[in-house]
Order: structure tokens, then sequence, then C-alpha cells
């Protein structure tokens, strides 16, 4: 698209909905950290208005005139491009970080093409209504929780719920189911079809090792994780382990939240979420894994942020770092070599005459409970595993949201042999399906799976826990940023797992890494 007029038009409709959107992430931010509790109704009907101008920026005429010249211009430099084949002509240029322009303008155009075929198929008035009630939603849902209560929010869950699927009806091609569509928006090529295999080779292989685990004669002593751990002390901690990882504060700040989450504005103003408690390790990993997430965003290149396409390439690969920095660097004994006495001298009382290997086995402990965000490495999955079978019976054959609780506290016995007492520790626990999240689970066990294909693949290349156990992190976090991150959504997820470890997605790996960790662990022949 070089020398395109029409791409210079586009470029510059964009810079007047960025902002938009920008604002609307501001206050999503805004409504989970500071926002007061009254804010709620009156707020919600500003990311209203705001989500209705996106929409309507998003579906003008002159926009969507502009994108057929775009790709028109595409078209011809593709035709160009064949022809010329073996010339030596050069055809994009990079940036000074090494990303092709073309390569970089046909993302953008791409996911403006597809922002612009969602949106002009819902109804304003409805994207309008929805954004709204997915403002108010999320308080629903907290007080619900709060009073261990699914009963008020099930009227609410039922809307949200019924504004999605009328909305994947909108998108979906002829045949297409619905909860394909949902799936899509989060990480596409890993439909039902493909997830349905996943999570099969997860329950047939893991919920028997699970239980291996669980009957293994192997006690790991946990107990100092709980206990008087002050929260000015473990905020001063997660600063800390946040910038060792390599978050940026100069680019980035921590705040708190109920349910930690990250969001960027730009590549220069990423924004996580952390929560402090009595269980010393929920925080710290918890601020590790935002980390990971954080460490992406402002990894994303120059010429891709505050567009489109400069946002993580899908949940699932952003999942992938975040538990790549939570799980795979964090967990490992290797990185406690250098920081582990920092930790003590924050808590010396705490974990006087805990050693760091005790530490290290008391984190990695396998100890299957009912909270997702709280759940050890190898359990982890089959939480997401619940979550999925629960949203296809949503979404496909119409279960009544009356019936998830105990739906909910079936499965979990099942796969992970615990039962919630309220539905404050089971159904209610996650937030996703208040903000219309239907779809977006699936991402997390995927992102597991993607972060070790790639720890497999990079031990080929360097040596991790020796740069780990020497606090050289740096190499490890530049390889992602090099292979993963810049390149924002330029790449699918499958394509950048293919350039950078030379063969498709393959979930063995992942199996592999918690057999192999766990079996060691609590030694059991695998």
């Amino acid at each position: 698209m070089k020398g395109c007029d029409a791409w210079e038009e586009l470029e510059q409709k964009m810079e007047r909905v960025m902002p938009v959107k920008a604002a609307l992430t501001l206050l999503e931010w805004d409504n989970e950290t500071l926002a007061p509790e009254e804010a709620g109704s009156l707020t919600a009907k500003i990311q209203g208005g705001l989500a209705e101008s996106y929409h309507q920026m998003m579906t003008d005429e002159a926009l969507k005139e502009a994108l057929k010249r775009c790709e028109a211009c595409a078209g011809a430099a593709e035709r160009g491009l064949a022809g010329a084949e073996g010339s030596g002509d050069e055809t994009g240029g990079s940036t000074a970080d090494g990303l092709d322009q073309e390569e970089v303008r046909r993302a953008i155009l791409r996911e403006a093409r597809e922002e612009y075929d969602r949106l002009s198929r819902i109804p304003r008035e409805e994207y309008r209504a929805y954004q709204e009630l997915t403002a108010k939603s999320a308080r629903v849902w907290a007080r619900a929780k709060e009073s261990r209560d699914f009963s008020l929010f099930a009227p609410v869950l039922k809307e949200v719920l019924d504004y999605q699927k009328r909305f994947a009806g909108y998108q979906a091609k002829p045949g297409q189911k619905l909860y394909d569509v949902m799936l899509d928006e989060y990480e596409k090529g890993f439909g039902m079809k493909e997830l349905d295999e996943f999570f099969r080779m997860l329950k047939e292989e893991l919920v028997p090792f699970l239980k291996q685990v669980q009957e293994s004669p192997v006690r790991i002593h946990d107990g100092f994780l709980t206990g008087d751990y002050p929260e000015d002390q473990q905020r001063e901690l997660a600063e800390y382990l946040a910038g060792y990882v390599g978050f940026d504060f100069r680019r980035g700040v921590l705040a708190e939240s109920a349910h930690p989450f990250t969001t960027a504005l730009h590549n220069r103003d990423v924004r996580l979420t952390t929560h402090y408690s009595e269980k010393v390790d929920s925080s710290l990993f918890s601020v590790i894994h935002e980390a990971g997430h954080g460490i992406y965003e402002q990894g994303i290149d120059d010429s891709l942020t505050q567009t489109l396409a400069g946002e993580g390439a899908s949940m699932a690969m952003h999942e992938s770092q975040s538990r790549f920095f939570e799980n795979v660097i964090g967990r490992n004994e290797a990185f406690w070599v250098p920081v582990y006495g920092r930790l003590k001298e924050w808590f010396p009382e705490q974990l006087k005459g805990v050693g760091r290997d005790v530490f290290v086995r008391a984190v990695s402990r396998v100890q299957p409970g009912l909270i997702r965000t709280e759940a050890d490495e190898l359990s982890y999955s089959l939480h997401i595993l619940v979550r999925y079978e629960l949203e296809k019976q949503l979404v496909e054959e119409d279960l009544d949201v009356e019936e998830l609780p105990g739906l909910w506290a079936e499965k979990y016995e099942e796969y992970l042999g615990v039962r919630p007492e309220h539905d404050g520790e089971g159904v209610l626990q996650d937030i996703h399906w208040s903000q219309g999240s239907f779809g977006y689970f699936p991402s997390y066990a995927l992102g597991s799976a993607f972060a070790a294909q790639m720890y497999a693949h990079m031990k080929k290349v360097m040596d991790v826990d020796g740069l780990l156990e020497a606090g050289q992190i740096e190499p490890v976090r530049e390889y992602l940023r090099e292979h993963v991150h810049r390149f924002g959504k330029v790449r699918t997820s499958r394509q950048i797992l293919r350039d950078m470890t030379g063969e498709d997605f393959n979930p063995r790996y992942y199996v592999d890494y918690l057999k192999e960790k766990y079996g060691k662990l609590y030694q059991i022949q695998t």
C-alpha cells in the first residue's frame, strides 16, 4: 500500500477513533480500581455514550469507502509483488525495530475491516444498551459475590447472555455455531472442534495424574505462606518483583482491584492491578502474572501502538506470557536463587527458618481448590475445563442459568475432588460473564500450553535456568519480545508459534511439562 492515498485517509480516520477506544479502556480501569461505589449507573451512561460514538465512527460510510480503497491498493500491491518476484525490487521497507511496513499496514487494515464488519452488523442502539448493561452488571456481580447469592446475579447474567447470543447471531456465517463465533473473537483457529480435542487430552491425562499426586505419600509444608503479611510490605514486594522481571514503571503503574487484571492505553501507559491477602503467595504470583501481561503490552512495536493491531496477538498468546512469567519463571527454583534473600528481608519473622528449597516446594505444591486464580499449576486447566463445558451448554444447549450453581459444584467434585460450600467460592468467583466475555476462558488453558511449548523450544537455544539463577532475566525477556511481543496483532498465535518454535501448536509439550515437573516433585514415575 506504499503511496496509496486511501491509506493516509484511513490513518486519519483511525486517529480520531482510537482516543474514544482509549477513553473506554480508561473508564473500565477506573471502574475496577478507584471509582466510588455510587458511581455505577451514571458512569455507565458515560460509557454507553462513548461506546455509541465509537460504534458510529467505526461504521461510518466514509470509513467503509476508505477500507475498500485500501484493500484495492493492497490487492494491486500483491499482484505487483507477484510480477516482480525475483527482480530484487524493494516493496516495503522496515521500521526501526525491524517490522515490515507493508506487513504492519496490512495488519491494521485487516483489524479495521474486521472491526467494521463486526460493528456494522450490530444495531447502534443495541450496542449502546449492551455497553451500559455490562458497565452495571459487574457491580451486580460484585454485590452477589459478596452476598454469596447467585440469585442476585442470575437475572442480569441471563440478559448479558441473551445479548451475546444475539450479537453472535449477527456475525455467524451460514451453518456456524454461535459459540464458535464467540470463541473466534478471542482465539482465531480454535473453535469447538479444536478445543474439544484439546480439553479431551487434558481430561484424559491430567485428571488421573492429579489423583496420583493426591495419593502420593509426599507431604509439602506450606503453613508459613498464610499469616500476618502486612499489606504495605506486600505492596513494596509487588513493585519490586514486577520491576525485577522487567515491567517498566516509567511506562506503567500498579494498583489494587478485587480481580487482578492488566489493560493498556498504549505501550507507554500500561496498567496492572493486583490484590493483597493473608496468603502471601497469592498476591506474590498474582503480580508476577500481571507483570507478564504488562511486559507484553510494553513490548509492542511503536509502529503498532495506538492502532487496532497494537494489542496482543490473541487472548491465549497474552495468557501465554503471563503464565510463562508466573509459572515457568516464577515457580522455577532457579528464579529464587538471587531473589529469596530479598523476600526474607521483607518478612524475616514470617519466613524464619524457611529455606529457599522449602519455599519453592511450598509455592509449587499441588492443592486442588475452588478458586481459579489461586489454583496450583497442575490443576489450573481443569478449572478452565469446567467453564468451557458450562459455556458450551449455556450457548449451544440453552442451559438455564439457574442450573449453573449445581452443575458447577458437580463438575468441580468430578474433576478436582472439591465442592463449593457457597456461590461466592463457586459459580460467582469470576467477573468474566458479567462483562459478556463468553469464549474467553479457554484462552487461559491454551495460553498455558503455548507457554510450555515456548519453554521447550527456548531451552534448546539458551540456558534458561542458568540465566535465572544468575539473575539475568533480560535475555529471556528479550527473546520473548523479539519473537512474540513486538508483533502485536501483525501475526496470529499459530504464526508466532511456528516462527518461534518451528512447529504448529502441540499440546503434548504442556502435558509432558506438567507430568515431568510434578512427577519429580511428588516422586511419581511418568
